[in-house]
Order: structure tokens, then sequence, then C-alpha cells
């Protein structure tokens, strides 16, 4: 008798359609199933990268700002300088006025007036930068770092003043 002819050549050509359909439907599951876990994890991957674009972006925005900051606050110092310095050419000239027409006893009270004018100058000038370097510090810092600068400032400001 031939061999496809008899019973376990059929049984093992109906075995091996039925793996065969089983085989092609679960792989295309199995083959779904991945594709859909790749586009999971490249949906997350480009969240992630968009994420690091933002925090790159807000990043940059936040040390422009600081730099912004950093240069206003400079310039405030410098224009509170050049005021200083102005007030005592000022002072000055009045003073060598006033000593040309007073006797010495005169020329000791604007002598007394002048240290207080550049003591009471530099205060102002400081208490300028100090309330503009708050101002800026408290809109750009977070309260427990601000409150820090604030307080290293205030002594050195003290010690300069003293």
């Amino acid at each position: 008798m031939p061999f496809y002819l008899t019973a376990e050549f059929w049984v093992a050509v109906g075995f091996v359609l039925f793996v065969a359909a089983i085989g092609r439907t679960v792989f295309k599951i199995v083959t779904v199933a991945l594709d859909d876990r790749a586009e999971r994890i490249r949906s997350r991957i480009d969240e992630a990268q968009q994420l690091a674009k933002e925090a790159a972006a807000t990043l940059e925005t936040f040390q422009r700002r600081q730099a912004n900051a950093a240069e206003e606050a400079r310039l405030l110092l410098d224009r509170a300088r050049v005021e200083a310095e102005g007030a005592a050419k000022q002072a000055a000239a009045d003073l060598e006025a006033s000593l040309k027409r007073r006797e010495q006893a005169a020329m000791e009270r604007i002598a007394q007036a002048e240290v207080e004018a550049v003591a009471d100058i530099r205060r102002q000038a400081a208490n300028l930068a100090l309330e503009a370097s708050r101002r800026l510090l408290k809109e750009h810092l977070s309260a427990g770092k601000a409150d820090q600068l604030v307080n290293d400032a205030i002594g050195q400001v003290a010690k300069t003043v003293h």
C-alpha cells in the first residue's frame, strides 16, 4: 500500500496543516503585539525627547534671565557709583568754595558735613543697591536661596559702610 493512503500519513498531514494554520495566527498575534509594544516604546521615547527639549529650553530661559538680572544689578551698581561720585565731586566743590570764605572753625564744620554726606550717600547707594538686589533675587530665586544671599549681601554691605 502506498504511504499516502495510510491513516498515519493523513494524520501527519492534518497535524502539519493544523500547526501551520495555528502558527500563522499565533505569528500574526505576536507580530501585532510586538508592533504595538514597539509603537508604545517609540511614543515614550518621543515624549522623553520632547520633555528633554522643553527642559533645555526652560534651562536656557532661566540662564538668560539670570544673566539679565546680573547685568541689571551691575548697571544699577554702576549708576549708583556714578551718582555717588558726582555727589562727592559736588560736595568737594562746595567745600572748596566754603573754605575760601570762612575761617578755620567753618572749615571744620564743612569737613564734618562732607564726611556725613559721603556716609549718607554711601548708605543710600548701598540701600538702593540692596533693595534692587532684593527685588531681583526675590523674583528669580527660591525663598531659601534668596534669604541666604540677601543676608550675605547685608553682611558685606554692613562691613563696607562701617
